[in-house]
């Protein structure tokens, strides 16, 4: 390029951003790491898949002294039905109640063998409803027709609505399996993309700074324009790189039917992903940035960025150890409206489907409003700091006026 030709602040912008795409997409550890990543996932939801479609294990009925003439055909019934069911004697009610909320029994038939009732910790399982409402009928049926002034049509209306009587001494549980694994795999993704990506824009401008490139590159831009550039094109590879991961995910999820579409909505969840993966890159690699341009050796990224690395660690360990267990915490919640630890909460909260649109677009506006202080931030460091070698630069110097 001749030095007679001038640059707009976007044309010097977008070449600084083709240049790092063009890095990114000829580097092999770029390529193969995407490769990983997307095989990881797949591989991820077949084992899963797998997983969850072995076959079931037999469901535990408790049977007390009292009832014990019901195992056999509690047995009985569910091999008509086609539910595996064991019988185990316990000594009396109380212990098999403390099994029930051990989890060593899926239930307790308690009473008489004439008026069981079912004792479950907070529901009865599909496969154990219907084999006691097949018992509970036969039983209808019999006692009506041991009565000899049986009507048909009672006998009939007693056989239709009869059903057990259940009743649970445990909180209901509205933990979702499947929700959890989204939201699980959302937040760990959304950490390493975010991570990966940051550190490449610091570990970049340590390259240029300690090779001189720096400085042929500030002969035709400007240093903000350079430092915008590198976030552009380093954001624009890693946005791709992580849509391929979404795509991968979703396409496999529903191929494979290991999510109930009709609670979760996989579009909706990618999509905000994506949108929290940009807004979450800008805000953290705009930091990488200026804080890169402290230093002078590769050695020394990991010393200057190590805050916002650990701005970065809180809000995930909270999203992958809180949120998918508790997604209503209120840390949960009002961490998922902070700049800096939305991009890593909230995307969890959307996946769970506990985070209501209004929230996630407040949250989205607030960390939108701090990227032009970042920005201005960002900057000024950058700028007065990329051209210094040698010693680490310090912070405050870097924050005066050049």
């Amino acid at each position: 390029m001749s030095t007679g030709t001038t640059l707009t602040s976007w044309g010097a912008i977008r070449l600084v951003a083709g240049r790092e795409i063009m890095t990114r997409l000829h580097s092999k550890s770029f390529v193969w790491l995407t490769v990983i990543l997307v095989a990881a996932v797949v591989l991820g939801g077949v084992v899963l898949n797998a997983a969850s479609s072995s076959g079931p294990t037999a469901e535990r009925v408790g049977v007390t002294p009292q009832t014990a003439a019901l195992a056999e055909p509690i047995t009985a019934t569910g091999s008509t039905l086609g539910t595996e069911v064991e019988t185990v004697d316990v000594a009396d009610d109380a212990a098999g109640e403390a099994q029930v909320r051990d989890g060593d029994l899926a239930a307790l038939v308690t009473g008489t063998a004439d008026d069981p009732t079912v004792v479950v910790d907070t529901e009865l399982s599909p496969g154990l409803t219907a084999v006691f409402t097949t018992l509970a009928q036969q039983t209808a049926l019999s006692d009506a027709v041991a009565d000899l002034g049986g009507d048909p049509a009672q006998v009939a209306g007693d056989i239709a609505t009869a059903e057990p009587t259940v009743r649970t001494i445990g909180e209901p549980s509205e933990f979702d399996p499947a929700r959890y694994i989204t939201g699980l795999v959302t937040g760990i993704l959304l950490f390493m993309a975010i991570m990966i990506s940051g550190q490449l824009i610091a570990q970049g401008v340590v390259e240029e700074k300690t090779s001189r490139v720096v400085e042929l590159l500030l002969s035709t831009v400007r240093p903000w324009q350079l430092m915008a550039g590198k976030v552009l094109g380093i954001g624009l590879v890693g946005l791709g790189q992580v849509a391929l991961v979404v795509v991968a995910g979703v396409g496999t999820a529903l191929g494979l039917g290991l999510v109930d579409t009709s609670t979760i909505d996989l579009g909706t969840a990618a999509v905000w992903a994506l949108v929290w993966f940009v807004v979450g890159f800008v805000s953290y690699a705009l930091l990488m940035a200026g804080l890169g341009a402290l230093v002078s050796r590769q050695e020394d990224v990991g010393a200057v960025t190590t805050p916002v690395t650990f701005l970065m660690v809180v809000p995930y360990i909270v999203g992958v150890s809180v949120a998918p267990w508790a997604p209503d915490n209120p840390l949960v919640v009002w961490l998922s409206y902070v700049p800096l630890c939305s991009p890593l909460l909230m995307p969890v909260r959307i996946a769970l489907g506990s985070a209501e649109t209004w929230e996630a677009l407040l949250a989205l506006g607030l960390s939108v409003a701090v990227v032009p202080v970042l920005v201005w931030l960002a900057a000024k460091i950058y700028s007065n700091a990329v051209l210094r070698t040698g010693a680490r630069v310090r912070l405050k110097d870097a924050l005066r006026a050049a």
